[in-house]
């Protein structure tokens, strides 16, 4: 089944991409919870119409998102933590702590776009890999230390 996402879903797509998904998954889930439509040859049309006129704006937003990227290549951060003495921290450190790490230096970056590919439990350091857009994706090293 095909359908057609209205927003960003985490590991099927972004927006306005056409998806091939179960029935039910689309049926039961995606359509009525207003997270896609029907993949039909007038939906497609209107798609295509849309993505035509947003062509322009989505080319300002990948500039700003490459200058942007260019700006973070040589940022390294430092997050504290509360640790025992093993160097284990308690909790772990969050998407929302490097988001602030970014913001008081001066890099408005949206939480969401954060990910790890080690969630940082200790003290050491680590790698965010931050997705500011489709094509534009950059890694930030960063060092958590006991407080």
């Amino acid at each position: 089944m095909e359908v057609i996402l209205k927003q960003d879903i985490k590991h099927l797509g972004e927006k306005d991409d056409i998806v091939v998904v179960k029935p039910g998954y689309g049926r039961n889930y995606l359509i009525p919870q207003g997270f896609a439509i029907l993949a039909t040859a007038s939906a497609k049309k209107v798609l295509a119409e849309n993505i035509k006129q947003a062509q322009f704006k989505q080319e300002k937003i990948k500039k700003d998102a490459t200058e942007l990227a260019a700006k973070l290549e040589n940022v390294k951060l430092s997050i504290g933590a509360k640790a025992g003495e093993t160097g284990k921290i308690f909790g772990k450190v969050n998407s929302i702590q490097v988001a602030e790490a970014l913001k008081a230096q001066g890099f408005d970056v949206d939480r969401r776009r954060i990910t790890f590919e080690v969630e940082p439990k200790t003290v050491g350091e680590y790698l965010a890999n931050l997705n500011l857009h489709k094509e534009v994706k950059v890694q930030v090293p960063f060092e958590v230390v006991a407080e």
